[in-house]
């Protein structure tokens, strides 16, 4: 039978481990736009929908998955900062997600980028609002 100290201990170890990978896909996301940017765009379904090929946009978008990356590894060692780091992070996410969805309404996207962008556009600020919620101080 699992005791409430049972399940808090493995929450203080879930938390974090979730965390690590939640900043380790951004990190690695990151590290391929900086490091190759021509395979990055080509390599992700619907990024040429968005516009003509240009090296140095993908690397400021890297910056900016560099930045979600860190932010995440920070609320790890800064657990009391969680929400607003986690959340600081999520605003971009949903602001982004946000966009794409007006670009489709708007028709500068084709209506099949709501299958597109679901697993790398709209369920990561999804996630990131979860995590945000999850890592807040009094759900430890």
């Amino acid at each position: 039978m699992t005791t409430l100290a049972d399940r808090s201990s493995m929450m203080r170890l879930l938390k974090p481990a979730a965390l690590i990978l939640w900043g380790g896909l951004w990190l690695g996301n990151a590290f391929w736009m900086l490091a190759d940017p021509a395979g990055w765009y080509a390599g992700i379904d619907g990024v040429a929908n968005t516009g003509s090929y240009n090296p140095h946009f993908v690397r400021d978008i890297g910056m900016a998955y560099l930045t979600l990356a860190l932010l995440a590894f920070a609320a790890i060692r800064w657990p009391g900062h969680a929400v607003p780091l986690l959340g600081a992070g999520t605003l971009f996410l949903g602001l982004h997600a946000l966009l794409h969805i007006w670009d489709i309404a708007a028709g500068r996207l084709p209506a099949e980028h709501v299958l597109m962008d679901m697993p790398g556009v709209f369920l990561p600020a999804f996630v990131g609002a979860f995590l945000t919620w999850w890592c807040a101080p009094h759900r430890n």
